[in-house]
């Protein structure tokens, strides 16, 4: 059993934090870049080039990127010979994220509740996801989640009989219907299986994998290729403007599911895809 302090955490939580929402991860960049490379429209490249020319700005003078620094999403790979010490868990997460949008001057945008409101001052309490794996490491990785795109995402508790063709639907559907809300070119994540709300954390995970990679299924795989391709035949291109690039990445999480049922969820997110992770 390996014994992990929790204020190491809260140590590297907090540097994720600013990290994740000063740094593009290097996949998105560099989808972003090839996207401004097929396009033909004038508009659709002069607002390529300014995302280009605003993630650039963000790496090199360490500002946000995005004045939406979003809902802190921390996911925990746990090994499960690992035994936390020094304090509570979900305290130590949340200090982590207090600290690291306080140091970084990122914008506080979590309201303590959700119907009557009221900031809670300090972008807490964290969104916290916790999986249980083998081995005594800890894989922490922060995703900064902005709701232009967060209020886009929809799920729908399919039949069977809806079968391949009205999962495909459902996803273009959501697209569409989103249009240039969540700021385009974007991210989209497709969960399918699981229950009601496991489908939906599918979604969001989906949007954690780095946009070179394939889902490991070949069907899947072809299924994330061929939904890319239809989305971007919709042309609603960067920022609602038109052009070939609507979406840079589509990636699909599955896992099994009841004989009654096939949910799926699709958690739309914008060009400003971000994410950090470290083990420790």
């Amino acid at each position: 059993m390996r014994e992990v302090e929790v204020s190491r955490l809260t140590d590297v939580i907090e540097k994720l934090c600013i990290e994740a929402n000063e740094h593009l991860p290097e996949d998105v960049k560099c989808a972003i870049k090839t996207c401004r490379a097929c396009e033909d429209g004038e508009i659709a490249k002069g607002i390529l080039d300014n995302i280009i020319e605003n993630f650039d700005i963000a790496d090199n003078e360490n500002v946000p990127i995005c004045q939406d620094t979003g809902m802190a999403c921390v996911f925990l790979e746990i090994g499960q010979d690992v035994h936390f010490v020094g304090g509570d868990l979900t305290d130590a997460i949340n200090e982590g994220v207090r600290r690291g949008y306080d140091k970084g001057y990122l914008r506080k945008s979590v309201v303590k509740d959700p119907v009557r409101r009221g900031n809670t001052g300090d972008n807490t309490p964290a969104m916290i996801y916790t999986e249980i794996v083998p081995g005594d490491k800890v894989k922490i990785t922060v995703g900064p989640k902005g709701f232009g795109s967060e209020n886009m995402s929809q799920i729908r508790m399919f039949k069977p009989s809806a079968g391949l063709q009205g999962i495909k639907d459902f996803i273009l559907e959501v697209v569409e219907t989103a249009g240039p809300n969540p700021c385009p070119p974007m991210v989209v994540g497709v969960g399918i299986g699981g229950t009601f709300d496991k489908c939906a954390l599918l979604a969001k995970k989906a949007l954690m994998r780095p946009l070179d990679s394939q889902n490991p299924d070949p069907f899947y795989a072809d299924l994330e290729k061929e939904m890319l391709e239809k989305v971007n035949k919709l042309g609603i291109g960067p920022q609602g403007f038109g052009g070939k690039t609507t979406a840079i990445g589509l990636n699909i999480e599955t896992m099994p599911t009841h004989i009654a049922g096939m949910p799926c969820a699709v958690n739309i997110n914008c060009h400003v895809t971000r994410h950090k992770s470290e083990v420790i």
